[in-house]
C-alpha cells in the first residue's frame, strides 16, 4: 500500500450498514460525533467502545475495529458478556479467534471484504508470525479456527468456514450448512 493508504471508516460505509449488520449479530450500536469522545474504548479513539452488547463508534472509527470488538462479544459466554465494560478480558487463544472471526465476517458488510480487512490489519500493524493478515489467515490459523469450530462459533465446509447462525440474544442457534 502507499503512504497515502488509509483503513477503512465506519464513514466510509452506507448509513445504516454497520446498524443494520451489528444488530444481526445482536449488538447495537451507538454513532457518536465526529471528536466525540469513544465512551469504554480500551485503546482509546478512534477505536471502537463497547458495554453490554452496545458498540460506540464514530465516523473515524476503523471498521476492523467494530468487527474486532464485535467479534470478542460473539466469543464470550453470557456472564462474560452482562458485566462487559471496556476490556473483553479473555486469553491469547481467543484473541486469535477473534482475529479470524474479524476476517470471515468482513464479507458480510456492504462495502466491505475480507481483502480490506487484510490490508487494514496491515495497515494499523496487527502482528501476525508470517507477517500479513492474509498470509496468516490462510496459513497460519489452524489454532483460530479450531478454537471457533470447538465453540460452534463456526462450521466447517469444503471451501471453507462460515459463521454459525446467532440468535438476538447472540445464542448459537445451529450449524449454518453451505
Amino acid at each position: 500500500m502507499t503512504s497515502a493508504a488509509r483503513v477503512g471508516c465506519l464513514g466510509d460505509l452506507a448509513p445504516g450498514v454497520a446498524q443494520e449488520f451489528l444488530a444481526k449479530q445482536g449488538l447495537a450500536l451507538t454513532l457518536l460525533a465526529d471528536n466525540e469522545d469513544i465512551p469504554a474504548s480500551y485503546w482509546g479513539a478512534p477505536e471502537a467502545g463497547i458495554i453490554g452488547n452496545t458498540i460506540y463508534a464514530r465516523p473515524d472509527t476503523p471498521i476492523h475495529s467494530i468487527l474486532h470488538t464485535a467479534c470478542h462479544w460473539l466469543c464470550m459466554d453470557e456472564a462474560r458478556r452482562a458485566s462487559l465494560h471496556t476490556s473483553a478480558g479473555g486469553d491469547d487463544a481467543e484473541e486469535v479467534a477473534v482475529c479470524y472471526l474479524q476476517c470471515l465476517l468482513a464479507e458480510d458488510v456492504p462495502g466491505y471484504s475480507r481483502e480490506r480487512m487484510f490490508c487494514d490489519m496491515d495497515l494499523w500493524e496487527y502482528q501476525f508470525r508470517f507477517g500479513c493478515a492474509r498470509r496468516w489467515f490462510e496459513e497460519d490459523a489452524e489454532d483460530a479456527r479450531e478454537w471457533l469450530l470447538n465453540r460452534h462459533l463456526i462450521v466447517a465446509f469444503d471451501n471453507g468456514c462460515k459463521l454459525s447462525p446467532i440468535d438476538e440474544r447472540g445464542r448459537v442457534t445451529g450449524a449454518l450448512r453451505c
